[in-house]
């Protein structure tokens, strides 16, 4: 058997774009697999190809509509399982479910984990994925987990863009302290923190921001931006503390209800993100950065044995 012989890519519906733009730079076709729906909406999945004794990886973020992209992930590991695959990776761009990792109240679910266990039932052998939103949630899984950083990505097109020298990061959260601390250590400046509190989901308060903002361009970074509440109110902090320049990183353009008008109306003078989960159209003050060299470049790794970590070296 030859190398694209072993090795075969396919897709859901979730983010078939990223998924071709892995295959082209692995230089291979996408495998043929159909997923739609039967009529009352059950998701039917039928695999066109032989996978026997194959390294399948399949292409899924559990993005937007999210309960949809899992069961379709779900019902492919189950069907490349069943087709005597010989091992099944679910690369998972984004991971859904992320935010509830655990428990801030009486009575409610940690659904990342309960995520974490269906993929696992299903029978999948291993995981790919790209920033979590906790680091934890590597641990919910009893199965290998490979963990990429967008960071060196933002890092390389931030510099290409040559913002100077007077820098800082700052962090929209106490949570995203190490995000930044990393971030900031690539672009060789200081980092700064926004306190912030929830007072309910979706809803963040600025309280405090800790570091030296004034006459800086500030860089906010953040694993997700949902409703963007919380970066944007962080950016008008920082506008109001005297930073001269305001910009915003994130991986996972969730960018859900009013985020776009909270954006339009904010002081980011430009958002970077990467194509985990697919932005729709074109947008004023948007960068959309690929990921798919780095997720490539780890399937190649993973089919070949190799070291994943080697890539951040």
């Amino acid at each position: 058997m030859g190398f694209n012989d072993r090795l075969k890519v396919f897709a859901g519906n979730a983010n078939p774009e990223l998924a071709q733009e892995i295959a082209d730079h692995l230089g291979m076709a996408l495998g043929e697999v159909e997923v739609d729906r039967f009529s009352n909406g059950e998701i039917r999945v039928l695999i066109n190809e032989s996978v026997r004794g194959t390294d399948v990886f399949i292409i899924q973020p559990t993005c937007t509509p999210v309960n949809d992209s899992l069961m379709e992930l779900l019902i492919m590991i189950d069907a490349f399982k069943r087709a005597s695959a010989g091992r099944v990776t679910a690369v998972i761009p984004f991971y859904g479910y992320a935010r509830q990792d655990r428990k801030t109240r009486g009575r409610e679910p940690i659904t990342a984990k309960l995520v974490a266990n269906l993929i696992t039932t299903a029978g999948a052998d291993r995981v790919l994925t790209v920033d979590l939103h906790a680091g934890q949630i590597q641990g919910f899984f009893d199965i290998p987990v490979d963990h990429l950083s967008s960071v060196p990505l933002l890092a390389e097109y931030l510099r290409g863009r040559g913002l100077g020298d007077n820098l800082i990061v700052v962090s929209p959260d106490p949570g995203g302290v190490p995000r930044a601390r990393d971030l900031a250590r690539h672009l060789k400046a200081p980092i700064g923190i926004i306190d912030k509190r929830r007072p309910a989901p979706n809803v963040s308060e600025v309280l405090n921001v800790i570091g030296e903002v004034e006459g800086r361009t500030a860089i906010l970074v953040d694993d997700i931006i949902d409703t963007a509440g919380s970066i944007t109110q962080g950016a008008q902090a920082l506008k109001d503390l005297g930073a001269c320049n305001i910009y915003a990183c994130a991986t996972h353009p969730v960018l859900s209800g009013p985020a776009w008008e909270r954006l339009n109306n904010s002081p980011i003078e430009e958002l970077i993100v990467t194509n985990t989960i697919p932005v729709n159209g074109k947008r004023e003050k948007l960068t959309v950065l690929s990921m798919a060299h780095l997720l490539g470049e780890a399937i190649l790794r993973i089919h070949q044995d190799l070291s994943v970590s080697k890539l951040f070296d």
